[in-house]
């Protein structure tokens, strides 16, 4: 049976006498060329060009039997070497690709469709490793050294970096790469089943009305991408402000401030926080403010900028269920150090919030808005919530799909004359008990203009 045979040795990445020698010439490449020369040629054209120059000479002298398309794959390597990010370019192309975790010089795995797996891509060796983190950090004005071994970026393209050196990382340097390709709309959302269509235009009604929108949801569960797509609701005319740690928010419109928090200088000095700038953007006049993810103090902000005028604004936070946002909110509020008694910050919270958008990531890999609840009022000490839509989960398929639908409480939330005043007007069998409503290509058509409420 030696074909089955064959087949595992080339899964388990035994390479062919040709890999082999593409390999030992692509290091002699890079051992002989200045990369540093290289690396000030900013036209894509004439850097290729050199290099081509290059692989041919090398070619003539080892009397490599190279095809065409082998000796412009060598040649794209090299250019992936000298001004992308070396071994793992291809996979920043690839639209599968939403994480690339690097664990050390041999071992990369990315995630394809909510599913982790090893790719047979390495780096020669940590030194290697070592400049490509350098390289993606250096261009956000960002270092990475022993006396700063942690480090967030971002890409080019919005996706966002983390990256983590020895003497922390004990077995060589780690690169965590949270990919953001092309932006998924609000229809888009409905046609890959993440929310229903009544939940979509009850969700584009709370943004033209000016509630104030938490999103919710736990590690890569597609917080960033529900706000991406809410923020496609808010009017053209409008001025906004956005904060985050690493800009990755993709917003629409067209009068937009973008503003990016900066970490310490070598010297400890130089830091600008996300408070910092959430105090800086209340003086820029603008209509809604949108923080990519509150983390500590300027929780504290958010809702008093939410409470004196700024009504409409967006952010995301880490919790499992909307009842721990609003607790996790309350922890970060005390982050702030004014001291004060938790009845004053619960009342801040509850004035300040309108709506908690829950998303989940399912164990099959899909996303999901499970739930979207409004925050009521306040009754003694505790802040009451509502939950208006919900996802009911009903199992498990053979295949580990999980299966479910959305539906209705029954409940018809408070925050209706808002929307009502801005002569939105949303049929009143959406909100119907037990109401049944489904995602989907089909369910699109059930959408206004543009998703928003017909």
């Amino acid at each position: 049976m030696p074909q089955p045979e064959e087949k595992k040795e080339v899964d388990n990445g035994v390479l062919t006498p040709v890999d082999l020698l593409k390999r030992d010439l692509h290091q002699k490449l890079i051992d002989r060329l200045d990369l540093a020369a290289l690396e000030k040629i900013r036209d894509e054209s004439a850097l290729t060009q050199q290099i081509r120059a290059a692989v041919l000479e090398f070619l003539r002298i080892e009397q490599a039997p190279l095809s065409a398309a082998e000796r412009d794959e060598v040649v794209e390597q090299i250019v992936w070497e000298v001004t992308g990010l070396g071994p793992i370019e291809p996979l920043t192309r690839d639209p599968s690709v939403s994480d690339i975790l690097v664990n050390g010089p041999k071992s990369v795995y990315v995630e394809r469709r909510g599913r982790l797996e090893r790719t047979n891509i390495t780096f020669r060796d940590n030194a290697h490793l070592l400049t490509i983190i350098d390289r993606i950090v250096s261009k956000v004005g960002r270092r990475v050294d022993e006396s700063s071994p942690m480090v967030d970026a971002r890409l080019a393209d919005g996706s966002r970096v983390n990256a983590i050196i020895p003497p922390l990382a004990i077995d060589g340097p780690v690169l965590s790469i949270r990919r953001f390709g092309a932006s998924l709309g609000p229809r888009r959302l409905v046609e890959l089943g993440a929310l229903s269509a009544p939940m979509l235009r009850l969700l584009a009604a709370c943004v033209v009305a000016r509630l104030n929108v938490l999103v919710s949801g736990g590690t890569g569960s597609g917080k960033t991408t529900v706000l991406n797509a809410l923020s496609s609701f808010i009017p053209g005319t409008e001025r906004l402000v956005t904060i985050e740690d690493a800009a990755e928010l993709r917003l629409q419109q067209a009068h937009v401030v973008r503003l990016e928090t900066r970490p310490p200088n070598t010297e400890g000095r130089g830091e600008v926080s996300a408070r910092d700038l959430v105090k800086n953007a209340l003086r820029m006049r603008p209509d809604r403010i949108i923080i990519g993810e509150v983390r500590s103090g300027e929780a504290l902000d958010m809702l008093q900028a939410m409470n004196t005028g700024h009504e409409g604004s967006l952010t995301t936070v880490h919790a499992n269920t909307p009842r721990d946002a609003l607790a996790r909110l309350e922890t970060m509020v005390l982050f702030a150090g004014t001291a004060l008694p938790t009845r004053a910050i619960r009342e801040q919270m509850a004035s300040a919030l309108h709506v908690i958008v829950q998303v989940s990531r399912m164990s099959d890999g899909t996303r999901r808005i499970t739930s979207i609840t409004e925050v009521t009022s306040m009754e003694s000490d505790v802040i009451t919530t509502q939950e208006i839509f919900r996802y009911r989960r009903r199992g498990v398929a053979d295949d580990g799909t999980v299966l479910g639908n959305f539906e209705a409480t029954g409940v018809r939330p408070l925050f209706m004359e808002a929307i009502l005043a801005r002569g939105i007007d949303l049929p009143a069998e959406t909100f119907a008990f037990g109401a049944v409503s489904h995602a989907g290509p089909g369910a699109v058509g059930l959408l206004g203009e543009g998703g928003l409420p017909a």
